[in-house]
């Protein structure tokens, strides 16, 4: 494989099927019809969801904010009911996981993104992990992108980085990062996609000829 050493990865609409998460569904349906419009500004207009994975917020403040009353309760039910694994990452990681560093790269709430490692048990399979809760920024953004490398201690020609979005990749292909598009949304790209780890892994193969 050359020059590369790190695989980076996108959680949600790579390792986790839902690009978008169920969340804001999860969240109207526990509310009574009444309560839709304050649940909207909250997300529209306040960008709770975004404060919340910027840091700014805890899970804890940020679901108390929407009006649950267990918040941790409603942050193990959500991620154990209504996320789903994609059952290609596990046997994709034992392969390479041992031959390429892994680093988590995902726009989360901090606690969400630990429970989400912690449950699914990826944690032994990441060297580092990158937040958006922790670092208070996000992808797209150019800083996160230039932490996450800081923090591996890896030149961009180093690493690979798989993401379900065109525009992730865009910057990161900007700073030198190979990027691969994991096309679960059937977004228009040129360069290298995939449609599953069995297409990753058959790429990665490939290019160890």
């Amino acid at each position: 494989m050359g020059v590369f050493t790190t695989i980076i990865f996108d959680m949600y609409g790579v390792i986790i099927e839902e690009s978008k998460g169920n969340f804001i569904p999860y969240v109207f349906s526990f509310f009574d019809q009444s309560e839709h419009a304050r649940l909207k500004k909250q997300f529209k207009e306040e960008q709770l969801f975004t404060k919340a994975g910027n840091g700014e917020l805890t899970s804890e403040e940020f679901l108390s904010l929407l009006g649950f009353e267990d918040p941790q309760y409603h942050m193990k039910n959500y991620i154990d009911h209504f996320l789903t694994l994609d059952r290609g990452f596990i046997p994709f990681a034992e392969k390479y996981s041992q031959r390429y560093d892994f680093v988590l790269l995902s726009n989360d709430v901090s606690e969400w993104s630990d429970y989400i490692t912690e449950h699914y048990g990826l944690n032994n399979y990441f060297k580092h992990k990158i937040v958006s809760g922790n670092v208070g920024c996000r992808k797209p953004e150019r800083k996160i992108y230039e932490l996450a490398l800081d923090k591996i201690g890896k030149a961009p020609g180093e690493c690979i980085f798989i993401d379900n979005s065109v525009k992730n990749l865009v910057v990161a292909n900007e700073l030198g990062v190979q990027a691969i598009l994991f096309n679960r949304d059937q977004e228009e790209y040129t360069g290298e996609i995939v449609n599953s780890f069995e297409e990753l892994e058959e790429y990665f193969q490939s290019i160890l000829d």
